[in-house]
């Protein structure tokens, strides 16, 4: 089960315009965006089921290592990196 998340294949379509990551690609992908969105809601409920100040920093510290595992993730597993893209895919390029 492991080789299917160490494995080189693309998890994400790169952005069609811009810089960053679109949509899964494969399951992996799905996979780690309900993970992270799963994380990102327990974080919420945990910080709001122990009043937790809006300045807390513990709150803030967990959504941010969250968030930075995801995206260090998807760079990492975006098809053609991350990269400013003018509006065409990788393959439709004519080199």
């Amino acid at each position: 089960m492991l080789h299917h998340f160490l494995d080189e294949r693309p998890w994400f379509e790169g952005k069609r315009f811009g810089i960053g990551t679109g949509l899964p690609i494969a399951w992996q992908g799905w996979a780690l965006l309900a993970v992270y969105a799963g994380c990102v809601v327990g974080i919420a409920l945990y910080h709001d089921r122990h009043d937790g100040a809006a300045g807390d920093p513990v709150f803030w510290s967990l959504l941010a290592l969250a968030t930075a595992l995801f995206v260090l993730i998807a760079k990492r597993k975006t098809r053609g990196g991350w990269r400013w893209h003018w509006g065409w895919r990788i393959d439709d390029r004519e080199d």
